[in-house]
Formats: C-alpha cells, structure tokens, sequence
C-alpha cells in the first residue's frame, strides 16, 4: 500500500458489462460558506476481475486507461452485500 495511487471505497451498482462494474462512491462534506452538509454520489468504470456481485463494497485503486471511461481497477472486496459478512482473507 505504498504506492501514490489513489483508493476509494464504494458500492457496486452494476456489473452488466464484461470484465467491468460501475462503483458508486458517495461523499458528504460541509459547504465551506454556507455549512450545508452536501451529499456527493460519482459513478465510476472499474476493471473487475475479482467478479463483484451488486451491492458488494469494495476498494478501487486508479490505474492506466483501460478504455475510454475505463481508469480503475477494483482491488479487493471489503464486504459482501448479502450477508454483510467481511470478504474471504479477513
């Protein structure tokens, strides 16, 4: 975990495609002038050669372009959805 790449956390939304999941990452910060809490949602393209089911939380770490929209790959798997269990290797 050296290296100056960076990671996000998010939910995977679909996973259609072939080879490829598209991760939600959701962000809340405070408005610096007005104080609002602003909710942020941005939806990725990630490499997935770990096979991700919907819902599944996972890390994603940026990469070279893979395709056009493509710049992530999914790294691991930090928890299934389904049973809200940590993934295999915790």
């Amino acid at each position: 975990m050296n290296s100056k790449r960076r990671r996000l956390e998010g939910v995977v939304t679909s996973n259609k495609m072939m080879k490829t999941s598209i991760v939600e990452i959701t962000r809340t910060y405070r408005h610096p002038l007005y104080g609002k809490v602003v909710h942020d949602k941005k939806r990725v393209k990630a490499h997935d050669e770990l096979g991700c089911q919907v819902g599944d939380h996972v890390r994603i770490i940026e990469s070279r372009p893979i395709s056009k929209e493509k710049m992530w790959v999914i790294e691991e798997i930090v928890r299934h959805e389904e049973t809200g269990e940590p993934a295999e290797g915790e």
